[in-house]
């Protein structure tokens, strides 16, 4: 191959890795604000119309469980199912990924088609069987094992396929990033600033994105009831679609 051939192809290729390199760097600034509303609507959704079970935060499921046993109330058997179903469903995604071969982006781009089938399939549930009528029956407990596995599905995804994001739905480690970075600013420690209102950033993005998922979330359940699991849904697809 003659030189000057060489040298283009190279060339080629270094630019290939810079626009792959770019397009996830925008990808990762884009797509956790998104995710963020997302998850508010599904967990807020999920606590109103499916007998109060929270769908992405798991962990509190077990304290409101814990709480009525200690006060002989009566126990919903789905938020102590939502631990284990979160579990498998977790292990479910992993397997998803490895038989994909796709990392980055690519493996990015199949979870949230992933997530979008999960939410679609509660969302099209719910309207069918109306479980909010019964939120302690057995369809609302089917409801909510799907959107656990979709919010399973959601936080495998920052982990497997964008590790250096903050969570989108655990909102504790966000505020506590986002009250320790406007500290370090007050403080004018001219070495870290930089660094610090990035963190102050990205963590209130999440956290207003969450609130106000939550907020459109109590509007819809107020007004649509059952029908409010397509917001979320139509979220989702954006994301699927995110360039």
């Amino acid at each position: 191959m003659p030189t000057s051939d060489f040298n283009l192809g190279a060339a080629g290729m270094a630019v290939h890795a810079v626009d792959d390199a770019t397009e996830e760097a925008r990808f990762a600034e884009r797509l956790p604000p998104l995710l963020s509303v997302i998850a508010g609507m599904v967990d807020l959704t999920g606590f109103f119309t499916l007998g109060n079970i929270f769908t992405a935060h798991i962990t509190g499921n077990l304290v409101v469980a814990a709480a009525a046993m200690v006060r002989g109330g009566p126990t919903n058997l789905a938020q102590l199912l939502a631990i284990p179903v979160f579990v498998l469903a977790l292990a479910a995604v992993w397997l998803i990924a490895r038989a994909s071969g796709r990392h980055s982006v690519a493996l990015a781009r199949l979870l949230l088609l992933v997530q979008f089938a999960l939410l679609a399939a509660v969302c099209i549930f719910c309207v069918l069987t109306r479980p909010s009528n019964h939120p302690h029956g057995v369809t609302a407990g089917i409801a909510a094992m799907i959107a656990v596995s979709a919010m399973a599905c959601q936080y495998a995804l920052l982990r497997l396929a964008m590790p250096a994001a903050i969570s989108t739905a655990v909102m504790t480690g966000n505020l506590t990033n986002a009250v320790l970075a406007s500290m370090d600013l007050l403080s004018r420690r001219d070495s870290s600033m930089t660094a610090d209102r990035d963190r102050l950033k990205r963590s209130a993005q999440l956290l207003f994105g969450f609130l106000f998922g939550c907020v459109i979330a109590a509007a819809a359940v107020a007004l649509f009831s059952d029908w409010a699991w397509a917001f979320p849904v139509a979220l989702s697809a954006v994301a699927v679609a995110l360039r």
